[in-house]
């Protein structure tokens, strides 16, 4: 291995020792101060007879132990298997045995939980409450002499779950090479320095979180943590902490823009808002780039790249010339190729060729963990499993999960573009499109459809107002009424829920 995420804190430390590296809440930390914290966590880890190359868990909300942990992880020659907070427990001893963690960190309002399925965890062994009036973190932390040196030799040091959309999740092994990579084609595409401040709202067990504050700690920049998402409060930091970058998701960006008072706050210090991991409706981007003045960039990546891997840039957001683009997920960022797959024959597609994105990039992952299966081809390509195409300008258009995709009558048809037409409609708030059995077609599309505020939806009235825009048999043969679409944590619609039946509501349905 010839580079090292240890190597970049002690440079800071070096460099600007007294300089604050990270608020949350009413706490802040120096880079000196936060690097004896990251020092003492890799020798309890060590103390507590976690080897290099074993994992341990992280359980909680946001918080700084979290990318403490991460960092202790890389000095210890360990990992960091970072735990979705919203599991159920069964769900929980899955990935806690999945992972073999021997230690792990829990917040205090998860420590009943796993105390209650304790005895079904094979491996683990000592357990640290994190915050809250029994907190065991700082006095564990202190009663460890800081370690000096770093181990080299293990690449991983971070392991993230994939969401689990499709099936159980599993541990995509990023390296010190792939995060560092990542902060650093990120950082020259999204402009992070050092007096860069970021906003960090997202959650860390998601690559969206942990990813962004690489790419600022990395560029030597403050962060400023959120524990959850508290839409006045994400408002307030920016401008109370003078806040120059945030990543955000969608579902965040319609609540800030609602919040009341918002147009008094001092948005100024604002340089970039990127958001991704799951589409914007236009109606509600148009809203953000009239009520914000920073550059916006939609961003698209995954876990298994350490982060983002495109981006649309600020000026393609303003550009009256062009209106589509924002539809795009951008062009490559630096550090990454490109292409567009067909997934049968594996010749690149054509211009507006709908295919499979590949992905070529030093920030791929290094594998799973505990499978066997290559996911990085003798060549370096990554298959993202994404259906795209791109236009004769180079921008990348994602229209579905290539698993998403439905035939109909002999027809491929993508539910993005079904679902980009409907929520244009001014009664539609959100939606999503899956196949259902036809007799006739073998699939067609079904619509499940969120009212917007204050509106009622006519199902029979969208139907006719598809068949305006697209073709027969891409225009939904039924339409469902919902209160809310099933999310994962991250903002993502399970539509493995959509199809299962699992809403919970008394829908209106409309057959055509």
């Amino acid at each position: 291995m010839t580079r090292h995420v240890g190597e970049v804190m002690d440079g800071f430390v070096s460099s600007r020792p007294d300089r604050e590296v990270m608020r949350f809440g009413d706490s802040s930390w120096t880079w000196a101060q936060w690097s004896d914290r990251v020092r003492r966590n890799a020798a309890g880890q060590l103390a507590a007879g976690v080897l290099p190359g074993q994992r341990v868990g992280f359980l909680d909300k946001n918080h700084p132990a979290c990318l403490e942990t991460s960092l202790a992880c890389a000095l210890a020659g360990t990992a960091n298997a970072i735990f979705n907070n919203r599991l159920a427990a069964e769900e929980l001893v899955y990935l806690i045995n999945d992972s073999q963690a021997r230690l792990l960190f829990v917040g205090h309002e998860f420590a009943g939980l796993v105390a209650s399925i304790r005895d079904r965890c094979e491996l683990l062994g000592q357990v640290v409450v994190i915050g809250g009036p029994a907190d065991e973190y700082e006095a564990w932390l202190a009663g460890q002499a800081a370690l000096t040196g770093r181990h080299d030799g293990q690449e991983c040091f971070l392991q993230l779950y994939t969401s689990g959309t499709t099936g159980f999740p599993k541990g995509a092994m990023l390296t010190h090479e792939g995060v560092l990579a990542h902060s650093e084609n990120g950082a020259e595409d999204f402009r992070f320095g050092a007096d860069s401040v970021a906003q960090v709202a997202m959650p860390l067990f998601h690559v969206g979180g942990t990813a962004w504050s690489f790419m600022a700690l990395c560029a030597g920049g403050r962060i400023v943590l959120h524990r959850e998402i508290q839409f006045a409060e994400v408002l307030e930091a920016f401008d109370r902490q003078r806040v120059t970058h945030t990543f955000l998701v969608p579902a965040v960006l319609q609540g800030l823009i609602d919040v009341p008072g918002i147009e008094n706050l001092d948005l100024s210090s604002l340089e970039v808002i990127s958001y991704g991991a799951s589409p914007i409706p236009t109606p509600l981007l148009r809203r953000c780039l009239d009520t914000f003045d920073a550059g916006f960039m939609h961003v698209y990546g995954m876990t298994e790249t350490s982060g983002i891997v495109t981006a649309l840039s600020r000026e393609a957001h303003r550009d009256p010339a062009n209106p589509r683009r924002l539809l795009s997920v951008g062009k490559s960022i630096t550090g990454v190729e490109l292409r567009v797959v067909d997934p049968d024959t594996g010749a690149d597609a054509g211009i507006e060729e709908v295919g499979e994105v590949w992905v070529r990039t030093r920030q791929a992952l290094k594998g799973y963990w505990r499978r066997p299966e290559t996911v990085v081809d003798p060549d370096g390509w990554f298959r993202t499993g994404d259906a795209g195409r791109v236009d004769a300008d180079g921008y990348l258009y994602i229209t579905d999960r290539i698993t998403d995709m439905l035939i109909s009558g002999g027809e491929n048809v993508y539910p993005a573009e079904v679902e980009r037409v409907l929520v244009e409609h001014p009664s539609v708030g959100e939606v999503a499109v899956i196949g259902v059995p036809s007799e006739r077609w073998g699939e067609t599309p079904k619509a499940f459809v969120v009212p917007a505020p204050g509106a009622e939806v006519d199902p029979a009235e969208l139907m006719e107002y598809c068949r305006g825009q697209l073709a027969k048999f891409k225009c939904p043969t039924e339409v469902e009424v919902l209160d809310e679409l099933p999310r994962n944590p991250t903002g993502k619609i399970l539509k493995r829920e959509l199809r299962a039946g699992v809403s919970g509501m008394t829908p209106t349905v409309i057959r055509a």
